[in-house]
C-alpha cells in the first residue's frame, strides 16, 4: 500500500502549537480543582464553635472520595473510548467534552459564592468530579488518538503541554500562599482559569484542520483512505480489464491460482509488468484492525506506560505530600510542600516530556526500554526513606530537604520522560489506519496505571 509523500510544511508551526494547547487543556482543569482541596476541606468543616461549645459534624473523607471518584470514571470511561469511539464522531467527542468540562466549572465557580448544607455541597462536588473525569477521559483518549496519526514528535509536543498543566496549577498555589489570600477568593482563581483554558483549547481545537498539514494527516477518512480505496479500486478495474483482453485474444491472462492474494503480472506495451491485486484486498485495505490486533502490537508500551504510572501515583502525592522539612527558616515550612514536593515534580515531570522531542533513547523495539521502566521501582523505598511523618515503622534514611529534592527530580524527569516514549511509540507500531485505536487504547492502560498507583499508596503509606 502505497503512503503520500506530498505532505505540506507545518508553516511557522501552528499545528505544533495546536496540539500544545490541547495538551495543556486535558489536565488543566483537573489539576486546578485538585489545588482548591483546602476550600472544599474548609466548607466540610467538621467542626464549629456555638455559645462556647464544639459541635462534632459528619466526616467526609473528601481526599479519599475525590481520590476514588475520579480515578474510576477515568479508567472506566477511556476503556470504554477505546471499544465506542468509531461509533460516535471525533468532534462530538472532543468538542463535546470541552462544552461539558466548560459548563461543569462555571457552576463550580458559581458555588463558591452561593450558601450550601454540607450533604449537599458534598453530593454536588462529588456528582462534578465524577462528571469532570468522566469527559476529560474521553477528551484525553479521543486527542491520543488524534495525535498518534501525525508523526512522533507531536505526541511529545500534546505531552509536553500536558506536563506544564500540573506547573501552572503548582505556581497558582504557590502564589495563592504567598499573597495571603483567603481560600474563597482563591478558590474562585482555580476554578476561572480552567473556565478561559478550556475555551482557548476549544477555539485550538476549531482551528486545527484549517491548517493545511493537519488535514493532510487527520483527515483520513477523506484523504488516506479515500486515496487507498482509489488506488486498489483502480487496480481492480485493471485486473478486470486485463482478463477481458485476454479472452478476446483467446487466452486468459491474469488468473491466479486458488488462494492467492495476488494476481499475475500483466506485460505492458513497454515491456514491463503490471501487478494487480484481488477485489477482496479493497476491503482489507479499508478494514481497520479490531481492538485486540492492535493491543497485540503495542503491549509493550502498554505495560511500559501502566508501570510508570504505578510507580509514580504510588507515592506522588500521597506520600511525598506527608515529608516534612527540617529547616528552621521562617515561613519555609508553608511552601516546602508546594515547592518541593509539586513544583518540582511538576517542572521535572515536563522537562522529562519535553525531551523526547529531541532525544528518543532507547528505541521502541530495543528490550532496554521495558528494563529501564521496571527499574523507577526504587524510587518507592528512597521516597519511603525521607523525613515522611507521621512514621511508626520505616526509618528516616534521607532527612535532609535537599536530599528529597534531588530523589524528586529524577522521580519526575523519568516519569515524564518514560510516559511520553511510550505514548508516541505506540502509533507507531501499528499501520496508520490502526493509529487512532492505539492511541485510545493507550490512554486506557495509563488511566489502568493511576488507578493501580493510586491504590497501592494506601497500603505503601501505612507501611511507614
Amino acid at each position: 500500500m502505497k503512503r503520500r509523500t506530498d505532505a505540506p510544511q507545518d508553516r511557522y508551526y501552528w499545528v505544533g502549537v495546536m496540539f500544545f494547547i490541547l495538551g495543556l487543556g486535558t489536565l488543566l482543569p483537573w489539576n486546578f480543582f485538585m489545588t482548591a482541596s483546602l476550600y472544599f476541606q474548609r466548607r466540610l468543616e467538621t467542626n464549629e464553635s456555638s455559645n462556647g461549645t464544639e459541635v462534632v459534624r459528619k466526616e467526609y473523607y473528601f481526599n479519599n472520595w475525590m481520590t476514588l471518584l475520579s480515578q474510576l470514571p477515568l479508567l472506566l470511561f477511556t476503556l470504554l473510548n477505546s471499544f465506542l469511539y468509531p461509533r460516535i464522531s471525533e468532534a462530538i467527542r472532543i468538542a463535546g467534552s470541552l462544552v461539558f468540562i466548560l459548563l461543569l466549572f462555571i457552576l463550580t465557580a458559581v458555588l463558591v459564592k452561593v450558601p450550601m448544607e454540607e450533604d449537599c455541597f458534598f453530593s454536588v462536588t462529588m456528582a462534578t468530579i465524577w462528571f469532570i473525569n468522566s469527559f476529560g477521559a474521553v477528551l484525553q483518549g479521543s486527542l491520543f488518538g488524534l495525535v498518534g496519526m501525525l508523526p512522533q514528535k507531536y505526541s511529545s509536543i500534546f505531552m509536553s503541554g500536558q506536563g506544564l498543566a500540573g506547573t501552572f496549577a503548582a505556581i497558582a498555589m504557590i502564589i495563592a500562599i504567598g499573597s495571603k489570600t483567603d481560600h474563597e477568593t482563591a478558590a474562585l482563581g482555580y476554578f476561572i482559569t480552567p473556565c478561559v483554558g478550556t475555551l482557548l483549547t476549544l477555539f485550538s481545537y476549531l482551528v486545527l484542520p484549517r491548517l493545511g498539514f493537519a488535514q493532510y494527516y487527520l483527515k483520513k477518512s477523506s484523504t488516506y483512505e479515500a486515496d487507498t480505496t482509489d488506488e486498489l479500486l483502480k487496480e481492480s478495474s485493471m485486473v478486470e480489464n486485463g482478463k477481458l483482453a485476454g479472452h478476446v485474444n483467446g487466452s486468459a491472462i491474469g488468473n491466479s491460482a486458488k488462494g492467492s492474494s495476488v494476481a499475475e503480472a500483466e506485460p505492458r506495451s513497454d515491456g514491463t509488468k503490471q501487478a494487480f491485486l484481488p477485489l477482496e484486498q479493497v476491503e482489507r485495505g479499508q478494514a481497520k484492525a479490531s481492538v485486540i490486533e492492535v493491543f497485540k502490537k503495542i503491549w509493550v508500551m502498554a505495560f511500559c506506560v501502566t508501570f510508570v504510572f504505578t510507580v509514580t501515583l504510588s507515592v506522588f502525592p500521597a506520600i511525598t505530600v506527608d515529608v516534612k522539612t527540617t529547616s528552621e527558616r521562617e515561613n519555609w515550612e508553608s511552601y516546602f510542600i508546594s515547592v518541593c514536593c509539586f513544583l518540582i515534580f511538576n517542572i521535572n515531570d515536563w522537562l522529562g516530556r519535553t525531551i523526547t522531542t529531541k532525544i528518543r533513547w532507547p528505541s521502541k523495539e530495543s528490550r532496554l526500554f521495558p528494563v529501564l521502566v521496571i527499574s523507577r521501582v526504587v524510587f518507592i523505598p528512597l521516597l519511603m526513606f525521607c523525613n515522611v511523618q507521621s512514621r511508626n515503622y520505616l526509618p528516616v534514611l534521607f532527612e535532609h530537604d535537599a536530599a528529597f529534592s534531588v530523589i524528586m527530580v529524577f522521580f519526575s524527569l523519568s516519569s515524564g520522560y518514560f510516559v511520553c516514549l511510550s505514548m508516541s511509540y505506540a502509533p507507531q507500531l501499528v499501520e496508520p489506519k490502526d493509529a487512532e485505536t492505539a492511541g485510545a487504547l493507550m490512554t486506557f492502560f495509563l488511566a489502568l496505571g493511576l488507578s493501580i498507583g493510586a491504590a497501592l499508596s494506601f497500603p505503601l503509606r501505612k507501611l511507614i
